[in-house]
């Protein structure tokens, strides 16, 4: 049995432990008096705060239950936010704003008078901003715009198409793609400028990267930028994410560079490098929203990123990795649309990591802890009376905060015609601060809207669901297993196919396109962003004059290189060396010399 089964199996027996402690709490009456005094410690000890109006509210809100049956149901098969399983959140407090003195708010009482004390810390705000587009230095500015209001900077990178298949902007037919979609990186000099004016090694600052493939390069060169302006003692102060979750490419997005046992050793090498190097960097966001945009159903897109999960920590751990090391910098990245389901997904998917991780792994209580980014659904997004994004990502961002996410990005409403304006970008990120800080619905409580009777009933299904899917990709032999049989590709597809079954029968109601459809509207004038032609040719430019200066040493290191690579060392610190003075097309092309190209599978 692989370590997916026993993830079932653990799941199944977890289920019983806790039907279990119900059934003593009911009939051993020293254990039930034991969770009925733990029970009353706990809201006793919750502090109070108050709304803006004066109404009064616990900063916890708790079932009123006061039966030892189901107190044993709550705390051991749910559990407190931040305490095991985790379903009600990874962390103890999300999103809720400091306790404040309590005002007073009788009738007729003078108003509150300004305080002179110093503003109370903040907490680090859960909105991701993500943005690439054109050059380093457009993307950089359009960073500057993002981030000019947030407390913190935590900002996310769309990479264009030729750089997340590991090719140089010089490339034979890649001139018109350059900075499309995202923006060009090919040298370090490009990642010096895209994160300019930013301090990289700052607490309050965080970066993403959208890219797998090529994501030990593009995470080297990051490295080798941070060192060039703040020195090499920022490496260990380094914060962030690199996506590079090979596993979802093969399934589901096809930006694969190696073959998938040479792409997963490289990926082993930086994940090795990093947790014992930068204490505070995700070397992997484990991705199921690229699943879900490829056209799975909400628990496919669950279950073959946790299964992906569960698959890299074997892989990390056969490594030598300790599980305690690697199992905190692991996050995963989930999709969110209006299913029902995702009334309850990402809870579903924090319980079934955290008993996997604990009882198969033997992980201790960070790294079985799922931190979670979310991201509204980008296929939701409908050109047809466009701006009805802004209601669907509203819809979508609820049910994010619901689900406890640690982070969130809410996309555009002009995405479906081009990269986000700064007007719709802007108004996307309102959305969030809308709903974190103008309205009550998360900073005053924490479960402010979880456990109803329709949020319980969706989270049984969804984990009978999602565990049925494990146990037939254990069938086919695991996630690599099933992998090269096509499975989970297969399974995309068919859901892909029927979603758009649905929408053209009208079996699944989108409004403004096959339902309440305006027929007299026109399709608006929308500017698209598009990346100039002299600034296409400049990006070629900067690459012609890196490549020439920088020869001799590149010939050197991409030797060095292959050498390692064909010794079957860690690559990871030659790739740090390789990155100063080798463009990403010219290290490319030498791993695959060595260990070849991804073919993909028939």
């Amino acid at each position: 049995m692989s370590k997916l089964g026993q993830v079932v199996e653990s799941i199944e027996k977890y289920n019983k432990f806790v039907l279990d402690q119900v059934r003593r709490a009911r009939i051993d009456d020293e254990f039930g008096r034991e969770l009925l005094g733990r029970w009353n410690d706990i809201k006793a000890k919750i502090p109070a705060t108050r709304t803006p109006t004066g109404l009064p509210l616990p900063r916890l809100a708790l079932p009123e239950i006061d039966e030892a049956g189901e107190i044993a149901r709550y705390l051991f098969g749910e559990g407190l936010p931040g305490e095991f399983p985790f379903l009600n959140g990874a962390y103890r407090e999300m999103y809720l704003e400091p306790v404040r003195e309590i005002e007073s708010f009788e009738k007729n009482a003078e108003p509150p008078q300004p305080s002179s004390r110093p503003p109370l810390p903040q907490a680090e705000e859960p909105t991701r901003l993500f943005s690439g587009l054109m050059l380093a230095e457009d993307t950089n500015e359009r960073f500057h715009y993002l981030t000019r209001h947030q407390r913190t900077h935590r900002l996310s990178t769309a990479f264009d198409g030729p750089t997340l298949y590991g090719i140089d902007s010089d490339a034979d037919g890649v001139f018109g793609k350059i900075g499309e979609g995202g923006v060009a990186i090919d040298t370090v000099e490009d990642m010096v400028r895209l994160y300019d004016g930013f301090d990289l090694g700052s607490p309050n600052f965080s970066a993403s990267m959208t890219i797998s493939g090529p994501a030990p390069i593009i995470m080297a060169m990051y490295i080798a930028a941070a060192k060039r302006r703040f020195g090499p003692k920022v490496v260990s102060k380094l914060r962030g994410t690199i996506q590079a979750d090979i596993f979802k490419e093969v399934q589901a997005q096809n930006e694969t560079i190696f073959p998938i046992e040479a792409s997963l050793r490289f990926l082993t090498d930086m994940v090795e490098f990093t947790t014992q190097e930068m204490p505070r960097w995700y070397p992997i966001s484990i991705s199921g929203y690229h699943i879900g945009e490829a056209g799975s159903t909400p628990v496919q897109q669950a279950a073959y990123t946790l299964s992906n999960g569960f698959a890299y920590a074997e892989m990390f751990a056969a490594r030598g990795i300790p599980v305690d090391q690697f199992g905190p910098r692991l996050s995963f990245f989930l999709d969110c649309g209006l299913d029902a389901e995702y009334i309850a997904l990402a809870r579903v998917s924090r319980r079934i990591w955290a008993i996997g991780m604990r009882d198969v792994f033997g992980a201790g209580p960070r790294a079985q802890l799922f931190k979670l980014h979310t991201q509204t659904s980008g296929r939701s997004l409908i050109a047809a009376e466009f701006k009805n994004n802004l209601t669907r990502t509203a819809a979508e961002l609820v049910l994010a905060y619901m689900n406890a996410t640690n982070s969130c990005h809410s996309n555009s409403a002009d995405e479906p015609f081009t990269t986000p304006s700064e007007e719709w970008i802007r108004l996307a990120a309102h959305g969030q601060a809308i709903l974190l800080e103008e309205s009550g619905i998360f900073k005053h409580t924490m479960n402010m809207l979880s456990g109803s009777p329709g949020m319980k009933a969706v989270e049984r299904a969804v984990e009978v669901a999602i565990l049925d899917e494990f146990r037939e990709i254990e069938r086919l032999g695991g996630v690599l297993a099933a992998v090269e049989d096509r499975y989970q590709r297969s399974q995309i597809q068919n859901a892909a196919h029927r979603y758009e079954q649905q929408i053209y029968s009208g079996a699944r109601p989108i409004i403004g396109l096959n339902r309440y459809r305006d027929c007299a509207e026109e399709m608006p004038e929308v500017k698209l962003v598009r990346t100039s032609r002299k600034k296409q040719q400049l990006q070629v430019d900067r690459l012609a004059k890196f490549k020439k200066k920088n020869a001799e040493k590149a010939r050197r290191a991409l030797d060095k290189l292959a050498d390692v690579v064909e010794r079957g060392w860690n690559c990871f610190p030659m790739l740090l060396e390789a990155a100063e003075v080798c463009s990403l097309g010219q290290i490319t092309d030498r791993l695959q010399e060595v260990v070849g190209r991804f073919r993909p599978m028939v």
